[in-house]
């Protein structure tokens, strides 16, 4: 109830960090759904299931390894890959660091490279760090930041 009273009742545009959270919200009705974990090979057949079963099953890519598992295994039915991709503006968890020279070049291979089997939707960055901040203003100066990054990535 309290994701579709956010959703304003659409059950679109959620994130979600796990496939189990996936798989419920999805048998809830919700059919737009981010798994907000870079692409992992050993649980491509049930993002497969979830792409196939979902108007809009959306993946984070952060490798061109990942980017090759989707080309390699792609979606049937005209269905495609989408993904976003995960940039790592300080939190060290997961993503490539947007000033590093190789993410320019996986940004470019995702959207040239087979759009009708994988299409990059867009960038996204999690501000994870921001865990560990002890007041508003430490927290505010990380936004800024990681915003600047982001914008400074996608203008390039």
């Amino acid at each position: 109830e309290g994701a579709e009273l956010a959703t304003g009742g659409t059950r679109r545009g959620i994130v979600v960090s796990t496939l189990a959270e996936a798989r419920f919200f999805a048998a809830g009705g919700f059919d737009d759904i981010l798994y907000a974990f870079p692409v992992p090979r050993w649980r491509l057949a049930e993002c497969a299931a979830l792409a196939q079963r979902l108007q809009a099953f959306q993946l984070l890519l952060d490798s061109a390894q990942g980017l090759q598992l989707l080309l390699q295994n792609p979606l049937p039915g005209g269905k495609r890959w989408l993904v976003w991709l995960k940039l790592d503006c300080g939190n060290g968890r997961a993503g490539i660091r947007p000033t590093d020279p190789e993410a320019l070049a996986l940004a470019r291979a995702i959207a040239r490279g087979s759009p009708a089997l994988v299409t990059l939707v867009g960038v996204y960055a999690h501000c994870g760090n921001t865990y560990g901040c002890g007041d508003t203003a430490a927290v505010q100066a990380i936004a800024r930041d990681t915003t600047a990054a982001v914008m400074a990535f996608v203008t390039a």
